[in-house]
């Protein structure tokens, strides 16, 4: 047994391998309010960030314990002021580096200062492709903004990374969405059906397209694929409420993906905090090497001897690993049952409502939430008005749903 596996109890056949995927949440700071942001519901809660000093460290024992990539996210990862610096350090460590960014912040002299410090790649976010829906759903004036950033990204020599999360209040229109991409000569475009975790998890109702909309949206980006050939990649995200069974959360919990969280809380996915009986170290504390192998946080879900039936005897146990963690925590209130997506978990009508809901026409609604945008004023308030799972959409969220001024 070697030293991981002494440390861990994990057998050498189950050892995980290294943590191939780096996620740098750097803060949670965001100049706009999506309604379907995955940050936690209660992030303001998170009083002090990393400071420089920290993430640098942090990115030398994450490239020594075998990570090759980077991704740097938030909130909005261009209110560092320190993020050349950090971009720096990576590209110097030989990672493959991203920036996941709205474009809020990106302006031509620190876009040449980031291609100096070697950022390799930028995904730009649209919320729509037109001005009115992509500032109502983000509460911000941006939508021209992002088109100037997408302009800026492009003349650095970037490929260009366009991304839209893709719900009921947008999915109509996804024929413009896609000519907006080609329009700002995009080379890859996501598009992202919501999946209905925090905020999303909270505006469920109102987001959560129909199955009518789905079909005809997959539709029309095939169309738009054979039409457009290699002009532009084109992928299609189809939301899990809508599949029978679960997807092998984040290629299997701990087994490749790393997120560190502004305040230093190391995760094996992005929401994994919200996960009640289960401590996740922080690298003020732990080495990046002792968090991925020694933490009880991160061995909690690995292998399956955690599983309840169905998924226990399930033959397919190997294919999804039991789904998602998080999503079966959301649901059911224990993160050990199965992924209530899968038709075989005894859990999978809380989906199916779900589901016959959304294909109620908004017309025929007789009570309708109304949006819950991303806010910290909001978000302290969900926090203390509610002991259940955070994301839950119960009555607090009707409660203290006032939009926020839109910037």
């Amino acid at each position: 047994m070697n030293a991981a596996s002494a440390a861990t109890g994990i057998a050498p056949a189950t050892q995980p391998g290294p943590p191939l995927w780096l996620l740098a949440e750097l803060t949670y700071r965001c100049p706009l309010h999506c309604v379907f942001c995955y940050n936690p519901v209660d992030f303001a809660r998170t009083s002090t960030e990393l400071s420089t000093g920290d993430w640098l460290r942090v990115l030398r024992e994450a490239r020594a314990a075998g990570s090759v990539q980077c991704g740097f996210s938030g909130g909005e990862p261009m209110l560092r002021d320190d993020l050349e610096e950090l971009v720096a350090e990576a590209h110097r460590l030989g990672f493959y580096t991203n920036l996941l960014t709205s474009g809020v912040g990106l302006t031509e002299a620190r876009a040449s200062a980031l291609k100096q410090a070697g950022l390799d790649h930028i995904q730009l976010s649209f919320q729509d492709s037109t001005r009115e829906l992509n500032d109502f759903l983000s509460h911000t004036k941006t939508f021209d903004l992002k088109r100037r950033t997408a302009g800026i990204i492009k003349s650095h020599g970037w490929p260009m990374v366009l991304n839209c999360v893709i719900h009921r209040l947008n999915i109509d229109y996804i024929e413009q969405i896609i000519e907006l991409a080609v329009e700002l000569g995009a080379e890859y475009l996501e598009l992202a059906n919501s999946q209905y975790y925090s905020w999303a998890e909270i505006n469920r109702d109102g987001l959560l397209p129909s199955r009518e909309q789905l079909e005809r949206a997959e539709r029309v980006t095939n169309d738009y694929r054979e039409k457009l050939g290699d002009k532009i990649r084109i992928f299609f995200v189809v939301p899990d409420y809508y599949e029978t069974r679960p997807k092998k959360c984040m290629n299997g919990w701990g087994n490749v993906f790393l997120t560190i969280t502004p305040d230093g809380t190391a995760l094996p996915c992005h929401t994994a905090k919200m996960l009640k009986g289960i401590t996740f170290p922080n690298v003020r504390d732990m080495s990046v090497q002792d968090i991925w192998y020694a933490s009880p946080g991160f061995n909690h879900f690995r292998g399956d001897s955690w599983m309840k039936d169905p998924c226990r005897n399930c033959p397919e146990k190997e294919k999804d690993l039991g789904g998602c963690r998080c999503q079966a925590f959301m649901l059911t209130g224990d993160a050990a049952n199965a992924d209530p997506v899968c038709d075989k978990s005894p859990f999978h009508p809380v989906v199916q409502d779900a589901v016959a809901y959304a294909q109620v026409p908004d017309a025929r609604r007789t009570v309708v939430k109304p949006l819950v945008f991303r806010d910290p004023k909001v978000s302290r308030q969900l926090a203390e008005a509610s002991s259940t799972p955070l994301g839950a959409h119960l009555s607090a969220p009707e409660k203290n749903s006032r939009s926020p001024p839109i910037l």
